[in-house]
């Protein structure tokens, strides 16, 4: 079961977080807080908190209150929760034929909800060693997303099963726009699967009423039809609803069931998945990013539990939804469906479709719309085009080194990565902010994410070291700085990875606070404390054979989101921000920072 930590070990914690944002007046005033609050009401609610985890040992402390946070949420659910991962292409490459590449994804994703629900589904376990953590882990452990995304099995132990709750809702499943709170509705019976091309809706049985799945070659029948169908483009696309703001989206909602759309909108939440097939291919990473992170929103629902996303050039990615999950699943769904449509595809570019009606087998959803719903499309198609016309995403290769280099010198690549980004922030705008990686607690019962804190004292002595002191230091000097820089971020992740951070702890207390109706502590209306939580470089990372390139927006308004990943000889990263912030400037200055590092740990001299 997830551990709820000693309330000292979190305090202590939080204060070494603190100490590098912080000048020494703001630092006592936090410290002061911060004891007071360990003495006082914190005592309080941490006793609480442990008594109540201890009366549902059936679930983590940490599992109610994370929903509640999601689903309370208000914000467009697109560019501020949801991430993507895209596909590496098929290897084959005429089998990356769009027709031939939904048809083979679409039947290995059926195979794969069948396996499971079937409970044969491998139970997701690392098998790891210990003494070799910081060389197998990086081959072996995905973390990704934002403040919200991925997961990191804790790997203190040989072989770790890991939570595999999450998984129900990869089918079947939508998030519903509610007043206040919305709803995860999943209905295991449906049978259907939602297709949007064209902004037009789709749905075509995949299962037959033995639980039985169609033929490949129906199955490609049914897609070949849809993409011969030359309907028009809607008026007013229904795809845009689901970009809204949560109330907004929950009004038109009413709206569009007391409008006689119910049986319709039921199709759509109910759907195995939606698959999206859009009529373009792709031009480079950047454009692969914007199609995949949000693209054109006639042609996606973003309230499904994901969107499967493949391009006139069988580009393929997912987009997924949140809430119900922390990309576990998505990811082993990814890996799976990747393996299993490129080594035993369901059907080759040569292969026939059936012989069957598809104009009888594939309904087009018709939706009915009053002025009113027509009026709220076209004011969220406004919104979503302003929001994605003001987001830029942008991209570099480190290509002088990775993982292997890094492993030889003894430091771990993700701590490398992490303080090139101290140390190009530094240079860019010559200060220290508040930075979040994601970590998975999914080796724990209903784990959901911890959070490590980048940025530490010893991360800013060093960035400051390279940045702004350099004729000051030997390389020797500087190479035990980034060794020392290597040994907390160890000490931090594995902290993390074990439910031994203090994020998750302190938004545990918080809730309880607020849910027994006390009045918010002194400590959390601390300004430190939400600096510390205004996260502005949110990062997090993923290596797999099956993913090209992951990606997801800021996750505040002058913040940066920042996907990477360390593979054995360079170094990506995939950055989203809006005009508070400079991309292209920051990615150059991590390409410095990472040339600068790699130079030292070479044993080079660097230049400013």
């Amino acid at each position: 079961r997830l551990p709820v930590p000693k309330l000292e070990d979190t305090i202590t914690r939080y204060l070494n977080a603190q100490k590098p944002l912080l000048n020494d007046d703001q630092f006592r005033k936090t410290e002061e807080l911060a004891r007071a609050f360990e003495k006082g009401i914190g005592r309080e609610l941490h006793e609480q908190l442990v008594a109540q985890d201890n009366q549902n040992k059936h679930t983590s402390y940490i599992t109610g209150p994370w929903f509640d946070m999601y689903l309370k949420a208000r914000e467009p659910v697109v560019l501020n929760f949801n991430a993507f991962m895209s596909f590496n292409p098929d290897p084959k490459s005429e089998y990356n034929d769009q027709l031939t590449r939904a048809t083979n994804m679409t039947v290995s994703a059926i195979r794969f909800m069948k396996t499971f629900r079937a409970g044969y589904l491998e139970p997701e376990v690392f098998h790891l060693n210990p003494e070799k953590s910081d060389t197998e882990i990086f081959k072996k452990i995905i973390r990704f997303v934002p403040s919200s995304v991925s997961w990191f099995g804790a790997y203190m132990v040989n072989a770790y099963p890991l939570d595999m709750s999450q998984y129900f809702r990869l089918f079947n499943s939508t998030r519903l726009p509610k007043l206040n709170k919305d709803e995860l509705y999943t209905d295991e019976k449906a049978k259907h699967l939602l297709v949007l091309r064209n902004g037009n809706f789709y749905v075509f049985d995949v299962i037959d009423r033995d639980g039985n799945m169609l033929k490949p070659s129906e199955i490609q029948a049914h897609l070949k039809y849809i993409l011969s169908d030359n309907s028009p483009a809607p008026a007013f696309p229904l795809g845009y609803l689901s970009s809204e703001n949560r109330d907004t989206w929950a009004l038109l909602r009413k709206n569009l069931l007391d409008n006689g759309n119910e049986e319709a909108l039921q199709k759509v939440d109910s759907a195995v998945f939606c698959l999206s097939l859009d009529d373009f291919p792709i031009k480079d990473f950047v454009h692969l990013s914007h199609t995949m992170l949000h693209g054109d929103a006639a042609n996606r629902w973003y309230d499904k539990s994901f969107n499967l996303i493949i391009t006139k050039d069988g580009t393929a990615g997912i987009n997924f939804e949140h809430s119900w999950g922390d990309g576990v699943a998505v990811l082993r769904f990814q890996n799976e469906v990747f393996k299993d449509s490129t080594t035993t595809p369901a059907i080759s570019p040569q292969s026939q479709p059936a012989s069957v009606d598809s104009s009888r087998a594939v309904q087009k959803l018709d939706f009915k719309l009053n002025d009113a719903l027509k009026a709220g499309i076209t004011k969220a198609k406004q919104k979503f085009d302003a929001t994605v016309e003001s987001l830029s995403l942008n991209q570099i290769q480190f290509q002088e080194g990775g993982k292997e280099l890094l492993k030889q010198k003894k430091v771990s690549p993700d701590a490398v990565a992490q303080l090139a980004f101290q140390m190009a922030f530094l240079r860019q705008y010559n200060q220290t902010v508040a930075t979040y990686e994601s970590c998975s607690t999914a080796a724990f019962k209903h784990g959901r994410t911890e959070t490590i804190r980048p940025a530490s004292v010893h991360t800013k002595k060093c960035s400051e070291a390279f940045v702004k002191e350099l004729s000051k230091h030997s390389t020797e000097e500087l190479q035990k700085l980034v060794v020392e820089c290597s040994k907390y971020h160890g000490r931090l992740t594995r902290e993390a990875a074990m439910g031994q951070g203090f994020d998750r702890h302190l938004f545990g207390l918080r809730y309880l606070a607020l849910a027994r109706g006390l009045a918010l502590p002194d400590f959390y209306q601390d300004q430190a404390y939400a600096r510390l939580n205004h996260n502005i470089i949110s990062t997090s990372t993923l290596t797999s054979p099956a993913v090209q390139l992951g990606g997801f927006g800021p996750v505040v308004s002058d913040g940066f989101g920042l996907g990477y990943q360390v593979q054995d000889d360079w170094i990506g990263c995939n950055v989203s921000s809006y005009p508070a912030r400079n991309g292209e400037e920051f990615l150059q200055c991590i390409y410095k920072s990472l040339e600068d590092i790699f130079n030292v740990l070479k044993g080079k001299k660097i230049g400013s």
